[in-house]
């Protein structure tokens, strides 16, 4: 019998300096039996990133032809696509074909700025990617946050990301890999 998901709620609270986004969002986060606390809080700080009424999560590992979140337009095309890790660069290629934008958060450090090194002549011919790299220690701290039931508030300002929840809380700066700004 295959292990089922693991299910997570949490209760967001976005205060986004930069777009102007003060929202609170209850979330239901399911955590695939493969998937590590740490890139599970990664897809939620991501959704915090990019909060919009239609951001959705994708139905998860399980899914190649899905997106770990997107937002949709009212028809059913993808405006958004997010992926987290490093993904197959043919999957990215096929994300950037479906989608206006799509936004890739890779949370291994060196790991990932040689993998966009590598992967750098494929993503030059996309004009509608952007690659963002999170540091392992502070994914690590992000990971520590993860409850079953969560209160989280994220503020977002000058390009740094505040996390926290009544008791501790988490300071990251993503850093933008591709396009080189």
């Amino acid at each position: 019998m295959a292990a089922k998901a693991t299910v997570f709620k949490a209760t967001l609270q976005i205060s986004d300096m930069e777009r102007h986004y003060y929202q609170e969002h209850v979330l239901t986060l399911a955590r695939h039996p493969s998937e590590t606390d740490e890139r599970m809080m990664v897809r939620l700080l991501a959704f915090a990133l990019n909060a919009h009424e239609r951001l959705e999560f994708g139905r998860g590992l399980s899914t190649e032809d899905e997106a770990d979140l997107w937002q949709k337009d009212l028809t059913g095309a993808i405006e958004h696509w997010i992926d987290v890790g490093m993904p197959d660069e043919r999957l990215v290629r096929k994300a950037c074909g479906r989608s206006q934008q799509v936004t890739v958060y890779c949370y291994g450090g060196r790991i990932a700025e040689m993998w966009v090194e590598q992967n750098s002549a494929q993503f030059a011919r996309q004009n509608n990617l952007r690659i963002i790299n999170l540091l392992p220690n502070h994914t690590q701290a992000l990971a520590a946050l993860a409850q079953r039931n969560m209160t989280l508030h994220c503020l977002v300002q000058d390009g740094l990301v505040s996390f926290s929840d009544d008791s501790q809380s988490v300071e990251l700066e993503p850093v933008q890999l591709y396009p080189v700004p």
